[in-house]
């Protein structure tokens, strides 16, 4: 009988503990219900300021590029053989030189070359003399003619032998322009301007006018060409601008990431090649800090279009959603309202927004991932305030209204 008031206090005092423990518990949240503080917090989320970039949307001529693959090529280049049997005696270029057209190269041993054309000079001498002995001969057969103390037979026998020396001496001539040509052979000199290659033959050896193999390759660097190709889509686009007039061309690196060179279009094939769906293309390059070497493989880039004073704004600020392409545009109020945009033409950097903006709209380009339509927002002007240069390519490009 005397247990039971014992443990009476004790769960009174369990109770009493659990009270205060409530009690602390209420006063730490302030006193407001698990429904009022969501409401209270979600509040002050949407009296928060997003911090965006914005861009404000103007006008500007965007210029529309091609961009194809392409092998750098001279636009000449010559094996340079020998044109008369000789040996090699003197070298006067080193391997990968520049040398210019008219350069020596090497020498081939001239003395048999030589002594031809002194054999030549020799003989036509020779048939002078005798020719003139021939016509002394023939002006005498004439005065007996004329006196009727020689035959006819005689003095038109002299006469042929006149002709017959004078074309000897013409043969005689032809022999020392010839001799004289092989000895000019003897020194090889350079037929372009351009870089040398390998030198295949050494002082000292054997070459032939019959060698297949060449002495040494010459190609030409100053100025270069680059072969490519692009979609045939493209065809009509290039010939209407290659029509117009000049079509600048750019050389980049294989990666894109860098200008190597500027040219400009100077060829078009005259076909379409059925089995790629391309159509061949030449540029010519000045290249005269030899940035563009034979066979090294490039990114073309070829305007081939400007489109003048249209709206122009950074890709970035171009959104997709379930509708469509939208942008969110910054009210004076501060807050963001998703507009929806039609774009005619995009590329990595821009695009073209036919409808849906207007000159002087604000639109946000970094920073979306938080706005919802309605929010407030903090905007920071872009960086750079005008449009960043294009590297749209027309082969990528969508033309027409976006999905």
């Amino acid at each position: 009988m005397t247990r039971r008031p014992k443990l009476g206090v004790a769960l009174f005092g369990i109770l009493a503990i659990a009270a205060v423990a409530f009690g602390l518990w209420y006063e730490l949240i302030g006193g407001v219900k698990p429904v009022e503080a969501a409401a209270q917090s979600a509040s002050s989320q949407a009296a928060a300021k997003i911090p965006v970039t914005s861009f404000v949307v103007k006008k500007a001529d965007f210029p529309v590029h091609t961009y194809g693959l392409g092998v750098v090529s001279p636009f000449k280049t010559v094996t340079v053989k020998s044109r008369v049997d000789g040996q090699i005696t003197k070298v006067f270029f080193k391997q990968g030189q520049m040398v210019k057209e008219g350069d020596p190269l090497l020498e081939i041993d001239q003395r048999p070359f030589t002594a031809a054309l002194e054999q030549a000079v020799a003989k036509k001498a020779q048939d002078e003399a005798n020719l003139k002995n021939d016509q002394l001969n023939l002006e005498r057969f004439q005065k007996l003619a004329k006196q009727q103390f020689e035959t006819q037979q005689n003095l038109d026998a002299q006469q042929a032998l006149v002709d017959q020396m004078t074309a000897q001496v013409k043969g005689d001539q032809a022999a020392i322009d010839n001799a004289q040509t092989n000895l000019g052979y003897t020194s090889i000199k350079a037929p372009i301007s351009g870089r040398t290659g390998f030198r295949l033959v050494d002082p000292g050896n054997i070459v032939h006018a019959a060698d297949t193999t060449g002495i040494v390759t010459i190609a030409q660097l100053q100025p270069i060409a680059v072969q490519y190709t692009e979609p045939e889509e493209q065809l009509q686009a290039i010939d209407k601008a290659y029509d117009s007039g000049e079509v600048p061309v750019e050389a980049l690196t294989s990666d894109g990431t860098r200008t190597l060179s500027r040219g400009r279009l100077a060829i078009m094939d005259n076909s379409v090649s059925q089995a790629t769906g391309t159509i061949s293309l030449k540029a010519r390059f000045d290249n005269k800090d030899n940035a563009l070497w034979p066979g090294l493989s490039v990114t073309t880039r070829m305007l081939i279009d400007t489109r003048k004073d249209v709206i122009v704004v950074p890709q970035d600020g171009v959104q997709h959603g379930p509708a469509g392409l939208f942008a969110y545009v910054i009210g004076a109020n501060g807050k963001v309202s998703a507009k929806p945009i039609k774009v005619s033409q995009s590329g990595d950097a821009n695009a073209v927004v036919s409808e849906g903006l207007n000159v002087g709209d604000k639109i946000v380009v970094a920073g979306q991932s938080r706005l919802f339509d309605g929010a407030l927002v903090d905007d920071k002007p872009q960086v750079a305030a005008a449009a960043p240069p294009t590297t749209t390519s027309a082969s990528q490009a969508k033309i027409g209204p976006a999905d």
